[in-house]
């Protein structure tokens, strides 16, 4: 049995209690909502629903999912070690070869630029191929037209029939390492797909994927068939192009690449109007000075590039570049890694000339040199 309180502790005069009582009372009133009952009719209780739905990501996808598609690229394949002349007639080959023989299908993923109908993907998804087929988010299917592939950035350009195809929106402003972004493609063929994570990185190189790199790191799940495909931030804008993935197994394991906006466009826009990409040629090798090298060449830090070979009668060779020069900078733009000088000098076009700051031997002197074009990758 319970103890009984003390009375001093919770008792109050009857006027006391009652002017207390009578100020709770007025307090409740106010306090309290004075709204009128509604009418249990369904609708309040789909507008509850409806305001504490979960964050999504829906408006980013309706946005970039029109212009996301499949493409299947039919490549004649020969197998090296079958040398036989007959494989080659054509009357005769069809009844020589395997099915899996005579045609092998890529499957990969693109992006709609230009409501006219030009499509960007990877060079890797549609090399070789003898036809191309793209298949839009509604079901439509058409025949693509190449336009022009770019070996050097892994990039292709195609066409297709229409002029109301939905383009993407683009996204050039600055990135930043923890953005959120959605991967959209077709991973294995199962369909349009789309997955989120991560910027993880930015401007990463020296991978071996392409000449030119300044890849976009992801988490975003990207597998075999995305390739092609969109990388859009949170507002379903353009950021990049997937294209390749670092895996031990073929499969996902968190790190993804894409191939930035910027460096999409401008390759596209010069295989719209030329059916080709030219870019600028210079004719050294060369490497980022080490921190020995930099001592030995009395230099106080490693911003520079050391000339190692110059080819023959090339652009550099004629401006009485030589090896052992240190080229500081290529038209006052500062060089810190050989990757720089190449992106700079891609973008000159040949014929024009350019400013090379040179040091050798404690003396800094200038040279001007006629831009040659980069010879075609082989």
């Amino acid at each position: 049995m319970k103890k009984p309180l003390p009375i001093k502790t919770i008792a109050i005069s009857s006027t006391a209690g009652f002017l207390v009582a009578l100020a709770l009372a007025i307090t409740i009133f106010i306090l309290a909502p004075h709204t009128n009952k509604p009418e249990n009719n369904g609708s309040n209780a789909a507008k509850t629903a409806a305001d504490i739905r979960q964050p999504s990501y829906f408006p980013a996808v309706n946005a970039i999912s029109p212009s996301v598609v499949s493409i299947q690229a039919q490549i004649n394949s020969i197998p090296p070690a079958k040398t036989n002349p007959l494989l080659f007639d054509p009357a005769i080959s069809p009844f020589l070869l395997t099915p899996d023989e005579k045609t092998k299908v890529s499957k990969g993923s693109g992006v709609i630029i230009h409501h006219s109908g030009i499509i960007v993907t990877n060079h890797h998804v549609i090399k070789s191929a003898q036809s191309i087929h793209v298949y839009l988010a509604d079901g439509s299917r058409f025949e693509a037209t190449l336009l022009g592939t770019d070996e050097d950035t892994d990039l292709a350009v195609l066409d297709i029939p229409g002029n109301t195809h939905p383009a993407v929106t683009v996204n050039f402003d600055t990135l930043r390492v923890g953005d959120i972004v959605l991967a959209v493609g077709n991973p294995y063929g199962v369909g349009q797909t789309v997955t989120q994570g991560i910027i993880s990185g930015l401007g990463r190189e020296g991978l071996g994927l392409a000449t030119y790199e300044e890849f976009i790191q992801t988490d975003a799940a990207i597998n075999p068939g995305n390739s092609g495909g969109a990388l859009v931030d949170f507002e379903g804008r353009l950021i990049g192009i997937n294209t390749a993935i670092f895996s031990k197994n073929g499969g996902y394991q968190g790190i993804g690449f894409a191939i930035p906006s910027s460096m999409v466009f401008s390759v596209a826009k010069q295989i719209i109007r030329y059916g080709k990409v030219t870019r600028g040629y210079l004719g050294v090798s060369m490497h980022q000075l080490t921190d020995e090298e930099a001592e030995f060449f009395n230099l106080s830090d490693t911003n520079g590039l050391l000339v190692t070979s110059v080819t023959a009668d090339g652009p550099a060779h004629q401006a009485g570049i030589r090896p052992g020069d240190v080229i500081i900078s290529i038209n006052g733009q500062n060089l810190a890694k050989s990757t720089d000088a190449l992106r700079e000098v891609a973008k000159l076009m040949p014929g024009t000339t350019a400013q090379v700051e040179l040091y050798n031997q404690g003396t800094t002197r200038i040279v001007h040199t006629l831009i040659g074009k980069k010879p075609i990758t082989p």
